[in-house]
């Protein structure tokens, strides 16, 4: 018997209508299957839903992935591929398995000898690079920064350095009601010409992306709070 696919489906990054934001292949994907793989059921359901409201949620088979989850539970989820049945792997926003828990579940697909098929949708860490100015082909995503702040001082300036000797943008996220915090933080700890670029809201009708010096930041005024934010410094 064939195994089944485990399908890698992107998710939009705020509440604009899915399909401004997602190709046709997603909407296919998930008509097409009855068992996810989700962050939050409820979060799951209602994108489901609004991409394709014909689904019968009585039919939907979701399993949850997150810090709660037992791993001798995950282990189990593939296990419906090995009869032929597909499953699709979902984020909260954005795609799976970037920043993501998922990708422990991709890690075991692999193991289990499952096809793994991404399919195309808005990655906010990708968008964000591409729209900052700095160095697209090399960079690093450093998720998120020390919570100590001595530590995350120090977490910036190494990565300050490493941005300048080795010419990789150096990207990171904040939890976002402390985004305007690290923003400030950045422009005092940064050396004046090093570039910010502040990524916000990306592919909403908010949206803010703008990139200058910490030197020229410290004249902005934005407020970034509980806005979802990609943090990107590069010194040249």
């Amino acid at each position: 018997m064939q195994k089944g696919i485990l399908y890698l489906i992107p998710v939009p990054l705020g509440d604009n209508p899915p399909l401004e934001v997602l190709p046709i292949s997603v909407k296919k994907a998930i008509e097409d299957l009855n068992y996810f793989i989700v962050e939050n059921e409820k979060a799951g359901r209602k994108f489901i839903k609004n991409i394709y409201p014909g689904k019968s949620q009585s039919k939907l088979n979701l399993f949850p992935l997150n810090k709660f989850t037992e791993v001798a539970d995950t282990i189990k989820y593939l296990d419906i591929c090995d009869e032929g049945i597909s499953i699709g792997l979902l984020s909260d926003a954005g795609c799976p398995a970037i920043a993501d828990p998922g990708s422990e579940i991709v890690k075991l697909a692999h193991q289990k000898n499952i096809q793994v098929v991404p399919l195309v949708g808005p990655s906010s860490i990708l968008l964000a690079m591409m729209s900052s100015g700095m160095n697209g082909q090399g960079f690093t995503f450093n998720g998120y920064l020390p919570i100590d702040k001595q530590e995350r001082k120090t977490k910036i300036k190494l990565l300050e350095r490493i941005s300048f000797e080795q010419h990789l943008s150096q990207s990171f996220i904040e939890t976002p009601y402390r985004n305007n915090q690290l923003l400030e933080e950045l422009i005092k700890t940064l050396q004046p010409n090093t570039r910010i670029c502040v990524a916000c809201d990306i592919t909403l009708k908010t949206e803010y992306i703008f990139t200058t010096t910490a030197q020229d930041w410290s004249k902005i005024k934005v407020d970034l709070h509980k806005r979802p934010t990609i943090f990107i410094i590069q010194k040249d």
